[in-house]
């Protein structure tokens, strides 16, 4: 896997304590105010990859770029990477709170697994469906950009990517995260016995049942 680089963050960077941001002028202490997002970045074609993540660096994302789509699941936590196939729920929902990604964008042609593929698997997962997803790509073809729209991608970028599409992140982001909180108790607040086969639920006792209930209201509201 692509070394990631340091300056990356997994999780929501804080924005700086109060007492700082006041004794700042008033145009560096709105930027200091502002928490910086971020965001995973997948391109199989190195110089794009590269573009895409000094413009989101300009504009202050943090960033982890991967090159292909398997990676960036495997990043995620939907793809064991040994042996490359789909993780238990267990683990995907443990995932969840080691790797905090607030935007995905990805290239929509890449080989084996394409940018569409990916967003599908995204959109699939009850954990990460409402990371806002942005599909790139350097062919302008309507019926391409409907079907990932329809899919559930928050937006299309053509190719190359100029500093002005970064602006449009935000708004994906802030409204991903107002959605996210509307829905937290699918994504934060899994359940375990959800997690269960339905045999399994049957041949608990009620007992055992209900100490597993009280386990998962305590997980829900850590």
């Amino acid at each position: 896997m692509e070394k990631i680089d340091q300056s990356s963050s997994f999780h929501l960077f804080s924005p700086l304590p109060r007492q700082i941001i006041l004794c700042l002028p008033p145009c560096m202490a709105a930027v200091a105010a502002e928490p910086h997002f971020h965001v995973l970045a997948v391109d199989d074609s190195h110089t794009d990859r590269k573009l895409i993540e000094r413009l989101l660096k300009t504009s202050s994302y943090h960033v982890t770029a991967m090159d292909s789509a398997s990676k960036a699941l495997e990043f995620l936590g939907l793809l064991d990477q040994e042996t490359t196939a789909p993780v238990s729920s267990l683990t995907a929902w443990m995932s969840v709170y080691e790797v905090d990604v607030n935007l995905i964008i990805t290239d929509y042609c890449m080989p084996g697994m394409t940018g569409y593929d990916l967003l599908k698997k995204i959109k699939e997962s009850c954990f990460l469906k409402d990371i806002p997803v942005v599909i790139m790509s350097s062919e302008n073809l309507p019926s391409r950009i409907n079907r990932c729209l329809e899919e559930g991608a928050n937006d299309f970028f053509l190719k190359p990517i100029q500093l002005s599409d970064m602006r449009r992140l935000r708004s994906h982001i802030l409204k991903g995260k107002s959605k996210d909180s509307s829905n937290n108790i699918i994504k934060r607040e899994f359940s375990i016995e959800s997690i269960l086969p339905n045999w399994a639920r049957t041949r608990l006792s009620f007992t055992a049942w209900k100490l597993l209930s009280y386990f998962s209201f305590f997980t829900s509201n850590c």
